[in-house]
């Protein structure tokens, strides 16, 4: 991979990332990263429980090997003036969530290319910090490029940021941030794509459970931590059901708006 000689947005976003991370003096600790490749594409699968895992992970990846990430985020962050205007700047891939083929294209040209894909195969924030069903598209296009997928899990982040809750500047300060990168994931080609992303599923969710094993603070009765762990979480049923619900206001919002313009 020939590497960027020149990123004007990426290098003083990850110094701008640090800075805050810096004020909040946030205690991270990091397994696994050895499995983060030095060159060459890879998709990198992330949980998604926080609105600030895409910053944590690349602060991470940026801190063992100088390596940016480029994620795949939602079209209507790119059509915001100030955002979408970093985020291009960034190379990252606007997904269009009524037309994803332009997307996926893209990101298999980015991984053939080299770089380092990072995607929420979860879809949006997860409120139950359970790792819910996964999309098929990681492990599609890592198996139409050529590379492998590695499972990244983090903990902790969704103190900072996350759906449902907005945390007060204490509850943030020097919040126990845990990451695990797991070695690359066997993509067999005898088997079909749904399996494998359950079994990518599975990984992702073992890993979660050994990071939250060893988190050190006591979740009981918290907001943050799972029913299933004696928080105060929303079942993955009860998320479920909310969640829906948000997805079809969105639409009844969206056809609205088409028939105004109309």
């Amino acid at each position: 991979m020939t590497r960027r000689t020149s990123e004007p947005f990426y290098t003083p976003a990850i110094v701008a990332g640090r800075a805050i991370f810096g004020v909040f003096r946030l205690k991270a600790a990091a397994t696994g990263f050895e499995n983060l490749p030095d060159t060459g594409g890879a998709v990198l699968a992330i949980t998604h429980f926080g609105y600030a895992d895409f910053a944590l992970v690349e602060w991470q990846a940026w801190l063992h090997n100088r390596r940016h990430i480029r994620f795949m985020a939602k079209k209507g962050a790119f059509d915001k003036p100030v955002v979408g205007w970093l985020l291009r700047g960034m190379h990252h891939i606007s997904v269009d969530m009524q037309a994803g083929a332009a997307a996926y294209g893209e990101a298999v040209a980015a991984l053939r290319a080299g770089e380092l894909l990072g995607v929420f195969p979860e879809g949006g924030v997860n409120a139950s910090f359970t790792v819910r069903e996964l999309k098929s598209g990681a492990v599609r296009m890592a198996r139409e490029a050529g590379v492998p997928v590695i499972p990244v899990a983090v903990w902790g982040g969704h103190r900072l940021l996350t759906k449902n809750h907005k945390p007060t500047l204490r509850e943030a300060y020097r919040v126990p941030i845990r990451f695990s990168v797991g070695a690359p994931f066997e993509l067999d080609p005898a088997v079909d794509a749904q399996e494998l992303t359950a079994q990518l599923h599975d990984t992702l969710q073992a890993m979660v459970d050994e990071l939250q094993a060893g988190y050190p603070v006591d979740g009981s009765g918290q907001w943050w931590q799972p029913r299933h762990l004696g928080g105060a979480a929303p079942t993955p049923e009860e998320a479920a059901v909310v969640e829906a619900e948000r997805q079809r206001l969105r639409a009844l919002k969206r056809t609205a708006a088409t028939r105004d313009d109309a």
